[in-house]
């Protein structure tokens, strides 16, 4: 029996558009983006033509949009280069200190929240010169606006925070943080990594000045993403030694994987549905509900379950449910849908290998070891949920009755 995987989460299979939009860069156009022969003309207009597919469908423009190896390093490098910017903005140094060397302080300060992914949160600890304020979120895993505004100082660099939970999917309103932060002159970052390709992003509407997004949840290759850079703000590079991306982020251009990621944005952003004028994220999105849905309320039924997350379902992201087990820890829940051919996440993302306790259901003051994160995608079917309610009761009572 062919087995289920239900972690589109943390990644998605490559769509066939994007597959086949890579190939031609895999086996003959291979040249340096960078060269001004024919060869490398062709190379760069390829890059180009995906740059544009992508600004388009996150609304920004072409120029805005930075190629990087992934999500983490759209990170990254909005962070340290935000945090940099910021710091010069206000006239500090690296310590904080103003021109005159007065700052009660002493420190550069960043905002973040509890529930950022950790390429966030370790990144903001680990900048040189920082005081970290992590806002706390609700039991919904939402963060108040208001708290993150009120955390603002006069030496704060950055402000960073999240489109939407990679865990438990709560959407965040980071609109009203951004145009606080813009009205007081702070730079505002937002991690766009988890809802890109299950919302509809607006960079420009946003008024952020950095967004980071990566390809490979929404269907696009591995190893790719992007850095959203507001017209008019440079920041220091995080990596260095060419001129590539506009002196912005060195190193030949991944063109098989920049070419996949635009025809995947490319697919997404079709109209598919000419009577009401839906384009193909519309309908994923809407198929992706019901999917969740109707595992949410299938595993609802066994009883010690219970959702993570929002209630109200125009709160939270369409393709994922974060579900608590009471009696039994989610890792051997997790191998024992493994024997029934069924992948799902446990713990926190990016610490599988640790299966540590999850740090954004600590947050939220929920049970951080009992979790499983199911999660569906562009090519789910209505099947796969079936298995999954097939076997997650046997394994859940198999479990408990071990236990006693």
């Amino acid at each position: 029996m062919a087995r289920v995987y239900l972690d589109h989460t943390s990644t998605t299979p490559l769509r066939p558009v994007a597959f086949e939009a890579m190939l031609p860069y895999l086996r003959e156009h291979i040249a340096d983006p960078g060269r001004v022969y024919h060869e490398g003309r062709t190379t760069r207009v390829a890059i180009e033509d995906a740059r544009e597919q992508i600004a388009a469908f996150v609304g920004a423009r072409p120029r805005e949009v930075v190629f990087t190896s992934g999500g983490t390093e759209s990170v990254v490098t909005a962070l340290r280069g935000g945090f940099a910017r910021g710091l010069d903005a206000r006239g500090l140094d690296a310590r904080g200190l103003d021109a005159r060397g007065l700052d009660a302080r002493g420190l550069g300060h960043v905002v973040t929240t509890a529930v950022e992914h950790s390429s966030v949160l370790e990144t903001a600890r680990a900048l040189t010169g920082a005081e970290l304020t992590v806002v706390g979120v609700d039991r919904s895993g939402r963060f108040d606006a208001a708290e993150v505004i009120d955390a603002i100082r006069h030496d704060t660099a950055i402000v960073s925070v999240q489109t939407a939970n990679h865990e438990v999917g709560t959407l965040q309103p980071v609109a009203e943080v951004a145009a606080a932060c813009r009205s007081r002159g702070v730079l505002v970052h937002i991690d766009a990594c988890a809802s890109l390709g299950q919302v509809a992003l607006a960079f420009a509407d946003l008024g952020a000045d950095l967004c980071s997004i990566a390809s490979h949840t929404l269907g696009g290759p591995k190893g790719v993403g992007a850095i959203l850079v507001r017209r008019g703000l440079r920041i220091p590079p995080l990596m260095l030694g060419g001129a590539q991306e506009r002196g912005r982020r060195a190193g030949i251009e991944n063109l098989p994987a920049i070419a996949g990621f635009g025809a995947a944005v490319g697919e997404l952003a079709a109209t598919v549905s000419p009577s009401d004028g839906r384009n193909r994220l519309e309908l994923e999105a809407a198929r992706a509900r019901d999917r969740t849905d109707r595992l949410a309320r299938g595993a609802l039924a066994v009883a010690g379950v219970e959702r993570y997350g929002p209630n109200d379902p125009t709160g939270r992201l369409p393709n994922l449910v974060c579900l608590g087990i009471a009696g039994v820890e989610a890792e051997p829940i997790l191998l024992g849908l493994d024997q029934h051919g069924v992948a799902v996440h446990s713990g926190s993302s990016c610490s599988s290998e640790v299966l540590e306790p999850s740090p954004v259901l600590a947050a939220m003051g929920v049970d951080a070891d009992r979790s499983l994160r199911v999660s569906v995608g562009w090519s789910s079917v209505d099947s796969d949920i079936d298995r999954f309610l097939e076997a997650f009761p046997d394994v859940v009572d198999r479990l408990r009755s071990l236990r006693t």
